[in-house]
């Protein structure tokens, strides 16, 4: 049966019961707070575990007791908890720099309900950070179809950091479109697609799907590699609060990516 909305998308995906854990940590507390308020609210938990002969600030991501993905609590640090979201909106992090780590990867098709500043600092950050991995991924794909949602296609004029990652994907030879309200010419200049509306897809929903050419290879690489599927899909159904989730299911993202194109 076809979904009849986006938010139909968040009954198929899989919602897996996954924790994680820090192993042996010797870093200081506020370290493991700045963790907590990444994750704080979401059904996901944390708790520290010591571990004999392990290494330690290990960050262990768990499902039914079995350990799925590592990442040490630098690669965490460093990725996500000691950036903040305007360092994105400025290109001050390039897009070859974006990072996700394993364990962040790992916690796909997992709900999430996160709030925007000034209510939250840290919690919106998350989408924002896989929304520029699926825009690495495509751009080092080099093909595909990339379809972005912004609210207000202004965003693409005010944020030199979004317009320069559009800018290279297109130019890449990705076939990329964009959607939202048409308040500003600001798509005028980039090799992309516009889509233009005043409907719920365009000014509450948020999401980033890349579908790579027939026949691309995925290969390993630190955020999946080539070829690979991803989506994130968030809805903004109450002001600066957003449920979202991420996939890298080929399927999914598929059926994602063809209801996009037939009904927004």
């Amino acid at each position: 049966m076809d979904p009849d909305s986006l938010r139909a998308f968040f009954e198929e995906i899989e919602a897996p019961d996954r924790s994680l854990v820090v192993l042996n940590r010797s870093s200081p507390d506020p370290v493991r707070g700045l963790l907590d308020s990444l994750l704080e609210g979401q059904p996901v938990s944390i708790r520290d575990a010591e571990v004999p002969d392990g290494d330690a600030d290990v960050v262990a991501l768990v499902e039914d007791g079995e350990v799925l993905a590592h990442s040490t609590l630098d690669e965490l640090l460093e990725s996500v908890l000691l950036i903040n979201s305007d360092l994105y909106r400025t290109g001050a992090i390039g897009l070859g720099e974006v990072d996700l780590p394993d364990v962040l990867r790992g916690l796909d098709e997992v709900p999430f309900r996160v709030r925007g500043y000034p209510e939250s600092n840290k919690e919106k950050l998350l989408l924002i950070v896989i929304s520029r991995v699926i825009e690495r991924i495509a751009n080092e794909t080099g093909g595909g179809t990339l379809r972005a949602s912004f609210q207000r296609l202004s965003r693409l004029r005010d944020e030199r950091g979004t317009y320069e990652v559009y800018e290279s994907v297109a130019r890449s030879g990705v076939d990329v479109h964009v959607y939202g309200v048409d308040d500003a010419d600001s798509a005028e200049t980039l090799p992309v697609t516009v889509h233009t509306g005043s409907s719920y897809p365009y000014r509450r929903s948020w999401f980033v799907v890349f579908t790579p050419p027939d026949g691309a290879d995925a290969r390993n690489g630190p955020n999946g590699g080539n070829g690979d599927h991803a989506a994130l899909v968030a809805l903004e159904d109450e002001p600066n609060v957003w449920d979202g989730f991420w996939t890298f299911r080929p399927e999914l993202v598929d059926r994602i990516d063809r209801y996009i194109a037939d009904r927004v």
